[in-house]
């Protein structure tokens, strides 16, 4: 059960991502919007991630990832809410 305020996204993010520093990115972005969960990419060429938070944070998050790191070229961010089971902070995890 998440606190009150809080919520669980789960992203796709599509479009030319990977070999941009997207998952580097986007841990420098949820740590700075003290986020939990992680990123990874994806073999068919997506980074998906699990974000937890307070629900403006996540918002935020979501926001940023339409746009990425500045060499990332995002086609589509695709949003699902999710259980938000995740460990402290905001980890790098193996491509699946």
């Amino acid at each position: 059960m998440l606190p009150d305020g809080h919520v669980a996204r789960r992203l796709r993010i599509t479009g030319r991502v990977q070999g941009v520093g997207f998952r580097d990115w986007a841990v420098e972005i949820a740590e700075m919007l003290d986020l939990t969960g992680w990123v990874r990419n994806r073999v068919d060429g997506s980074v998906e991630a699990l974000v937890v938070g307070e629900e403006i944070g996540v918002d935020d998050f979501v926001r940023r990832c339409h746009s990425g790191p500045g060499s990332a070229e995002v086609e589509k961010v695709d949003v699902q809410p999710a259980q938000g089971i995740v460990g402290e902070g905001f980890l790098q995890k193996p491509t699946v």
